[in-house]
């Protein structure tokens, strides 16, 4: 005789993410926007976007390209404060690098949109004695900022596009070690966090950005509208706080 389907009570203000055999017995709950969520921690990573001295330090390439970077600084405090969260969760942590080979072939030529819209490409052509040393692969611009160096289990995946998963490695390692959900941190929030983080919804992962440990580019409601984005459509939005009492309740 076929027995009914068994009745499944939902979760009633929090969404749970992932397949029930991805869930642990006692998932992490973190409060966040525009719902709580129910995550497993060991199939979670958290990603740093981006946090080079192009895009923080004084003299990188943003500050050179006339945007302001007054904001940086706070990003990179969240964002190692984030990691030291996830470090102690053994949370796999992994760093986007965004950059070119030093003849800039991978950044493409007048024929690649990317030649034309790259902020970083652009100034080099407007401003002489400069070519050459914006995000190139082994200069000081590309770097890694010195707050933020990886640790040996950390991931560095070096990417060319505003996108990490563009044409790179990042969605096979992030399979291969089952990930499910991404926490987002790094620069910028409306370029390219937002960008990874669509991509990363498109191809089935959780998203959820720390608020307070990111930053825009441009003006303050570029960073509005992408929070609203991801609110509404991509993801979730959670602070470093929220992150840090999830983990910490969730241990056994």
């Amino acid at each position: 005789m076929k027995q009914p389907n068994k009745r499944i009570n939902p979760a009633s203000d929090a969404q749970r993410v992932g397949k029930p055999q991805h869930i642990s017995a006692a998932p992490a709950r973190l409060t966040a926007r525009p719902q709580d969520l129910l995550f497993d921690p060991s199939s979670t990573a958290l990603m740093v976007v981006d946090m080079q001295n192009a895009y923080v330090s004084k003299g990188g390439y943003m500050e050179t390209a006339g945007f302001d970077v007054s904001l940086a600084q706070d990003a990179v405090a969240g964002a190692k404060r984030a990691i030291e969260i996830a470090r102690a969760a053994a949370i796999q942590v992994v760093y986007l690098q965004n950059g070119w080979d030093a003849g800039y072939i991978e950044a493409g030529g007048p024929g690649s949109p990317n030649w034309h819209k790259s902020n970083a490409l652009r100034t080099m052509r407007q401003h002489a004695g400069i070519d050459g040393t914006l995000l190139a692969k082994g200069g000081w611009d590309y770097a890694l900022v010195d707050e933020l160096q990886p640790h040996p289990n950390d991931i560095v995946v070096a990417k060319t596009r505003y996108s990490g998963f563009f044409n790179s490695t990042l969605d096979s390692t992030l399979r291969a070690r089952g990930i499910r959900t991404l926490v987002f941190t790094g620069i910028a929030t409306n370029v390219c966090v937002e960008s990874t983080l669509r991509d990363a919804y498109h191809l089935e992962y959780f998203c959820v950005l720390l608020q307070d440990a990111t930053t825009h580019a441009g003006p303050s409601f570029t960073f509005q509208a992408a929070i609203y984005n991801i609110e509404t459509f991509f993801g979730w939005t959670s602070d470093i706080q929220s992150f840090e009492k999830a983990l910490t309740a969730a241990k056994p």
